[in-house]
């Protein structure tokens, strides 16, 4: 973060604002994955079947897929800062739900399930108000470091939270005070918010977005192919490879270790991507950037595979660590690219389908590996996934060329839209 700080008064608020900004991703982020570790383990214990471990994504996935249009609208027309309070206080009380739900005793998922579709409604409207929130924090020639900076938080926090979410469950034995804390965390995280100082002006409805407007974001993302080649190559190649879903399955029945195994399984791609991201802000890519990204996909495929073949868990976390480190270089370029190549009156909107199509990819990719999983073991689930993702590189290489000419992140900010 060196870079955003200067003896400049206005680039010093900025940095404070920025410092706001990414303690509250840390602390929300530590929050989700204490608690998705938590679920994962609950549920799978309550049923034993790597289905309903897809389930859980699916659940997650739907209310973005209706709200998206809605939830992208809002965020190019209201408060932004508004939203992000609303939807931390709703993170807060979708916790606490799961809490009592505890605290009474489970004897079904579906309890569960429902609270879930309340967390995926909740993160369809704070996905794009947040990632559109981002570029007016920084000035543009600072974007991309801070970009990075702020991957190496949510990193950062994808590492803590699983290990101390699968600490605490297998201490104790029972998810309840892995949910009190990650209530707690939100409500940190909102107050954390309430500190960012903006322009207001900036902060107004935005009176130019029409209802009819809100599809504007699929125009031009299927406009510019090099947007549409970078966010495509992550869905399909997520959607296939990922083994998230499963790790409770492996953890459980193949590598024969606990809830501590789990969180430390669920943590070793964020280590292995924080990793990749001090490189990255110390050794921007200044090159060839677009093949590098394609080659990193295609790793991630392979480090797939060979979690899928590992019967022991220390190889298993390696694996996982590359998994996460290649990910990573995908992340930092399509982030930087969807979000200086777009207007800022069309950010939100960008956002909403950029977070449909990560949806697809995470959570409709936890289904898909559940089911197939559930229908032809979770070893050959995985390996499959690898191999799908490797082919799709491949696939994307011939069928989008922009992504491989892409040189450098440092584009010019996009004029508006208007």
């Amino acid at each position: 973060m060196s870079a955003l700080r200067t003896y400049s008064p206005t680039v010093a608020f900025t940095y404070a604002n920025f410092r706001f900004f990414v303690l509250t991703r840390f602390l929300t982020t530590t929050a989700s994955e204490m608690q998705s570790v938590a679920v994962a383990w609950q549920v799978y214990n309550l049923t034993h079947r790597p289905a309903d471990l897809g389930l859980v994504g699916l659940a997650q996935f739907l209310p973005g897929i209706l709200l998206f249009l809605v939830a992208g609208h809002a965020a190019d027309r209201f408060s932004r800062i508004k939203i992000l309070v609303t939807c931390y206080a709703f993170f807060a009380a979708c916790s606490l739900t799961l809490l009592y739900f505890s605290l009474h005793g489970l004897q079904s998922v579906y309890p569960i399930y429902g609270v879930l579709l309340m967390n995926g409604a909740t993160r369809a409207f704070n996905w794009p108000a947040g990632m559109a929130f981002l570029p007016r924090l920084v000035p543009t020639e600072h974007f991309p470091n801070a970009v990075t900076w702020n991957s190496s938080i949510f990193q950062g926090a994808t590492l803590c939270g699983p290990i101390l979410g699968g600490l605490l469950y297998s201490v104790t034995g029972t998810p309840t005070i892995v949910y009190l804390l990650a209530a707690a965390a939100y409500l940190l995280g909102l107050l954390s918010t309430l500190g960012i100082r903006v322009d207001a002006s900036k902060e107004k409805a935005s009176p130019g977005v029409s209802s009819m407007a809100v599809l504007e974001g699929f125009r031009y993302i299927w406009s510019n192919k090099l947007i549409l080649g970078s966010i495509s190559l992550d869905l399909f190649a997520v959607f296939l490879g990922g083994a998230v879903a499963l790790l409770p399955v492996y953890t459980r029945d193949i590598l024969k270790v606990d809830a501590m195994g789990l969180g430390l399984l669920r943590s070793a791609p964020g280590a292995g991507a924080i990793l990749m991201a001090i490189l990255l802000a110390y050794r921007p890519l200044k090159k060839r950037a677009g093949v590098i990204m394609l080659l990193a996909v295609a790793g991630f495929g392979v480090f797939t595979i060979l979690f899928g073949l590992s019967r022991n868990l220390w190889l298993s976390m390696a694996a996982l660590a590359f998994v996460g480190a290649t990910d990573m270089v995908s992340v930092v370029v399509r982030h930087i690219v969807t979000q200086l190549a777009v207007p800022d009156d069309m950010r939100g909107r960008i956002s909403a389908v950029n977070m449909i199509f990560i949806g697809a990819s995470n959570e409709v990719g936890e289904f898909e590996s559940g089911i197939t999983a559930q229908w032809l073991g979770a070893v050959p689930a995985v390996i499959a996934g690898g191999l799908g993702t490797i082919l799709v590189v491949i696939a994307w290489w011939n069928l989008f060329p922009d992504l491989k000419n892409v040189e450098n992140l440092t584009p010019e900010p996009a004029t508006s839209s208007k």
